[in-house]
């Protein structure tokens, strides 16, 4: 119950909503919640969220007998100019998710004064307010960690320099690139390494002479020492604190799962520019959305350099399986994969020109009519449809089992390879796979077992057999209601109703969650014309489907009835929504108006949808709930 007194959420109501979840056949019941979201605590909110945080302990608090786990944004590096996470940096974390109250205290030897901080939060322009200040954020934690590398070198102990030596050891295959590109930034005067003047600086690591190369390394590096360091030290501070947020979260039993996105940012394409495919990009074809498809301009990882021809790792395969390898040993809860269509069957198309087949795009693995990619292709045109139409996304007809394990060679040799040596298994792996789905990835994922996602808010209504219908929902997935780039369900809602577009949407809500209900007239009248109950019953859904494992977007859990991000657009207010620093009390209050979920409602409600036999058997635990309500 939520207490009048206190925003906890009580034992009871906590020991009653696991019952009902494991009741419902539920594995895990993950929030999603970006690390910029994270909220505030006292005398902390420099503008910008971070998972290592007290607030975000409190949030933990919090989701703690409720949650199983929580899935995190992905963690890198973002320019100043795009604060997207999904075009950060790979390995290197986002200085950003630094606590910086931490570094005032005792266990950091006070590397940050009081005073900063103070000076930091008294002028964040977005306090008080669940928005973060993205720039400002940048300008001020940098010149915070300017004061904490000088008080590092004048007065740390030697303890603690000593674990910063071991941190640069251990972690150099990846940072000390990283840290070199901050350096080449300054002496180049742009963070955009294709606009630098120097041909040599640009093609450091690509087709530049390997003597000269070296050279030119050393002097950068002698020159910009400072420079170098800090930003290792940034990466140490953040890699130390987060290990610290994996033992509080264990602590409490929830899993944090990462995310991987498929873009490459700058400072990669940079550093890793001889594994990528030179003139091409990756995108999305034309469809529905987009009839010149999306031309997202993201690196094209090289076929040839994955894997040398006796099945090994090639040098992309070998620093793939070290990237994913760290994201499991940090994230023992799993791993999400954003589009892992690109890791099976990628469109690509040629640099300055759209992705469309007229324009050159195709199927990198799929295309054996194309003059340039068919030597890639695992499809043959005897997998083909006789009518071939390389605008339909569905034009092979089969494969073999030895062309299925070559489309899935990334999946099995990298991905579930990476995960096993990190003592975990397939399951920890979450495989981003919404829209239209080409054959080769139906396939993989089958082969492989592979846990997809299923949005119902997605759902195409007039189709009785669609996958993101509730009933149609198979165990083996993750069901939620939308993802960070879906408009809150609430907002969905106050589109649809009184609409005739209701039709479709109404007839299925009845059939798959209502059936057995008695006030069948009042139900379809509710569902017709008040929003917060079409919102509720969405969120049903997930609850009743068969899905065993369910995520709940911070917004549609919270009754945040904003957006996140709009896809196709730049610029605030993207990636800058957060939790209310005052979350509990806030949540407490959207309960009550019936804009957040009220959990216990929503299970009362998806057990009943499984039938009047299975909510008599379960009576007892129906009643706990009501209790709650």
């Amino acid at each position: 119950m939520l207490c009048k007194d206190t925003p906890a959420l009580s034992q009871e109501y906590k020991t009653a909503v696991a019952d009902a979840l494991r009741v419902l056949d539920k594995k895990n019941l993950a929030l999603i919640l970006h690390g910029v979201s994270f909220p505030s605590s006292l005398g902390e909110n420099t503008g910008f969220g971070t998972y290592n945080s007290d607030g975000a302990k409190r949030v933990f608090d919090f989701m703690q007998g409720i949650f199983s786990a929580l899935q995190l944004g992905p963690a890198g590096k973002t320019k100043m100019s795009d604060p997207s996470p999904y075009c950060g940096t790979v390995f290197s974390k986002n200085p950003l998710f630094i606590n910086l109250k931490e570094l005032t205290t005792g266990e950091w030897e006070h590397l940050l004064s009081e005073a900063t901080l103070e000076n930091i939060v008294e002028n964040n322009p977005t306090k008080g307010t669940n928005r973060a200040s993205y720039v400002y954020a940048i300008q001020r934690c940098d010149a915070a960690m300017k004061e904490v590398y000088e008080n590092f070198k004048k007065k740390a102990s030697w303890g603690l320099k000593r674990k910063f030596d071991k941190f640069k050891k251990e972690n150099a295959y990846w940072l000390d690139n990283d840290a070199l590109y901050e350096a080449f930034c300054i002496e180049n005067d742009s963070d955009y390494w294709p606009q630098w003047q120097s041909e040599l600086d640009r093609t450091l690591f690509g087709s530049a002479d390997k003597k000269e190369a070296k050279k030119r390394i050393e002097e950068i590096s002698k020159k910009y020492k400072d420079v170098i360091e800090k930003y290792k030290l940034e990466q140490f501070v953040v890699a130390l604190q987060g290990e610290k947020t994996l033992e509080y979260a264990k602590e409490r039993n929830i899993k944090l799962i990462a995310d991987r996105q498929v873009a490459f940012s700058d400072r990669d394409n940079w550093a890793y520019q001889a594994l990528f495919k030179d003139g091409w990009s990756l995108g999305c074809p034309p469809d529905y959305f987009s009839k010149d498809g999306q031309a997202w301009g993201f690196s094209v990882v090289d076929p040839e350099k994955l894997f040398n021809k006796d099945g090994s790792l090639g040098p992309a395969g070998e620093l793939l399986f070290k990237l994913y390898l760290k994201m499991f040993n940090e994230n023992p809860g799993g791993v999400r994969i954003d589009h892992t269509v690109g890791l099976i069957d990628p469109w690509v198309y040629k640099q300055g020109s759209l992705p469309k087949v007229e324009e050159g795009a195709g199927r990198l693995y799929s295309s054996p009519q194309h003059e340039e990619l068919k030597k890639y292709s695992i499809a043959t045109m005897e997998d083909v449809n006789n009518e071939f139409d390389p605008d339909e996304e569905k034009w092979i007809k089969q494969l073999s089992d030895e062309q299925i394990k070559r489309y899935g060679a990334m999946i099995e040799k990298i991905v579930i390879a990476s995960a096993q040596k990190a003592g975990l298994d397939k399951d920890a792996i979450v495989a981003e796979d919404l829209g239209t789905l080409t054959y080769p990835v139906e396939k993989v994922m089958e082969k492989y077992g592979l846990q997809g996602m299923k949005l119902v808010q997605f759902v195409v209504a007039e189709e009785e057999d669609h996958p993101y219908r509730c009933k149609n929902i198979v165990p083996n997935s993750w069901a939620m209601v939308g993802t960070h780039d879906n408009e809150p369900i609430r907002m969905w809602a106050s589109q649809m109703v009184n609409t005739d577009k209701m039709h479709p949407h109404v007839r299925n809500l009845m059939e798959d969650l209502f059936r057995e209900f008695d006030n069948q007239d009042e139900i379809r009248h509710k569902l017709y014309t008040d929003e917060k109950f079409l919102a509720f019953a969405k969120l049903v859904e997930i609850f009743a489907s068969p899905a065993q494992n369910l995520q709940i977007f911070f917004t549609d859990f919270f009754g945040i009835n904003e957006v996140y991000n709009k896809p196709g657009t730049s610029g605030d207010p993207n990636w800058t929504l957060r939790l209310p620093d005052n979350f509990e009390e806030f949540y407490a209050q959207k309960v009550s108006s019936g804009d957040a979920l009220n959990l216990p409602l929503a299970l009362i409600y998806a057990i009943k949808a499984r039938g009047r036999d299975f909510a008599n058997q379960n009576s007892e635990l129906i009643s706990r709930l009501e209790k709650l309500v």
